[in-house]
């Protein structure tokens, strides 16, 4: 006997149990380590999938059966067993099984326990990298729905507050120093046509990820004669995705979703910057109701804007979803790669960050309070009219280089003598310009300022109104 024939192999030389519970076990003769099955496994976040991997295996059976690749009671046995999983999702009574690492291999194994081994037919020429890319895709257009809708609902609120203030008075800002008067009305439907930009930004992403990319299979495309025009037009796409490579690396309409998150969260987050400063006692201009604010648990009289501070706060998070995608794909070679596993949960978020923002802004806008008492006060002091004094000047003859220059120094003597320019006697105006006569007064009101910008797009009542007209027309468009 040759020196240490029959001896029993050490510990570490034996085997694990192969790994046959996975999908392609079969070639493994060891089982994952429970703490590589549990770092790689996507189940705990994938999950919410399931109506859209369901909604495509589905249609892969009927498209197998079109192909001549399962019979008639083939297609219908693998139809009604889906659809009994289906039920059972629904209903959270699926029998979640961690060990299986994904949504896909829970629903494909759950359906060969409930019709026996024609379930194993199902994954005939697809892939789980064509089949996710197919669930995010179809997932996407479920979201980018409520997402319009959500955008929609916070412009309706915008557009019927601008209606109850076209005619107040409001200090306009350029570097946080008061700048010119506006109406309030004019400073709302800013945030009305952001959000119609951001309304367009998504519906352009949606176009784009409405592409086909089932039949792709791992890469190079089924090798079976899957009619995929058919296929896409049961699952509702414009089109079949033309490349196989590219349909199931392609993660561009993820990143779309999250650019034009984030984009909407930086316009969200400034309305909230603008709203938590005007509840500021040196402004005034506002009071939230109790409802979308807090207290403090050390100062009693407190009262905060917490809701729109964490509106402000969470377009971090759509950032940094967007930036974490987008690092994730940089390097990737073609084409799939486990790292693109890593798109969900920054998906995930951003899409329930957004849910929760579009759900709570509609009723706090409602519920403000607007002190129009402070916002007019406010829109005359500090020289507020005084571009409206270089215009009357302007309107007299007298090039606006030179006019800018005399209304300079007009307000540089005002604040001397500590005075406004409505303290300003004509007299000590026409020191500065013989130009000016007894109509000035009447030309550098608040009134006056708003009623002389009534070109497109300016802070005239009347040219708010054809923009409040405008709005709601965009608004109630499809």
């Amino acid at each position: 006997m040759k020196r240490g024939a029959g001896r029993r192999p050490t510990r570490g030389a034996r085997r694990a149990k192969p790994a046959v519970e996975k999908l392609w076990g079969s070639r493994f003769s060891e089982s994952a380590h429970p703490t590589a099955e549990r770092f790689t496994s996507s189940l705990a976040f994938d999950r919410r999938l399931w109506p859209h991997d369901i909604t495509g295996s589905v249609a892969w059976a009927r498209a197998l059966f079109r192909a001549g690749l399962l019979t008639a009671a083939e297609r219908d046995t693998i139809v009604k067993g889906l659809e009994a999983v289906r039920a059972e999702l629904e209903r959270g009574a699926f029998p979640f099984r961690p060990e299986l690492e994904d949504i896909h291999t829970n629903v494909e194994r759950r359906l060969q326990e409930l019709v026996g081994e024609v379930g194993g037919k199902l994954h005939t020429g697809r892939s789980r990298n064509d089949q996710i890319a197919l669930d995010e895709r179809l997932y996407l257009k479920d979201v980018l729905a409520h997402v319009g809708e959500g955008l929609r609902r916070v412009q309706e609120t915008l557009v019927a507050r601008a209606a109850e203030s076209v005619d107040t008075p409001l200090p306009g800002y350029t570097h946080l120093q008061r700048a010119q008067p506006i109406v309030l009305a004019h400073h709302l439907l800013a945030y009305v046509f952001m959000l119609q930009r951001d309304r367009g930004r998504f519906e352009d992403g949606g176009a784009r990820a409405d592409v086909l990319p089932l039949g792709a299979a791992a890469l190079a495309g089924t090798a079976f004669p899957i009619d995929r025009e058919a296929l896409a037009q049961d699952l509702g796409f414009a089109a079949a995705a033309p490349n196989s490579l590219d349909a199931v690396s392609d993660r561009d309409y993820v990143l779309e979703f999250l650019a034009a998150a984030a984009i909407a969260g930086m316009h969200l987050s400034r309305l909230a910057a603008d709203l938590t400063l005007w509840a500021t006692a040196e402004f005034g201009f506002v009071e939230f109701a109790d409802a979308f604010a807090t207290g403090s648990s050390i100062m009693p009289q407190k009262k905060n804007p917490d809701v729109a501070e964490l509106i402000r706060g969470k377009s971090g998070r759509l950032y940094g979803n967007l930036l974490a995608v987008l690092t994730t794909l940089k390097g990737l070679p073609l084409a799939y790669n486990s790292d693109m596993q890593e798109d969900k949960e920054p998906l995930f978020d951003s899409v329930d960050t957004l849910a929760a923002i579009l759900a709570v802004l509609p009723p706090l806008l409602a519920s403000l309070t607007f002190r129009a008492d402070r916002m007019r006060r406010a829109a005359g002091e500090h020289f507020s009219t005084a571009t409206d004094l270089a215009d009357y000047l302007v309107r007299k003859g007298l090039p606006f280089r030179e006019a800018h220059a005399i209304v300079g120094r007009i307000v540089r003597h005002a604040l001397d003598e500590g005075k406004t320019l409505e303290d300003l006697t004509l007299a000590e105006l026409r020191r500065f310009s013989p130009l000016i006569d007894g109509d000035v007064k009447d030309a550098i009101t608040v009134e006056a300022s708003l009623r002389a910008r009534a070109v497109t797009g300016g802070t005239a009542p009347a040219a708010v109104r054809r923009a409040l007209a405008l709005a709601r027309t965009l608004v109630a468009r499809a």
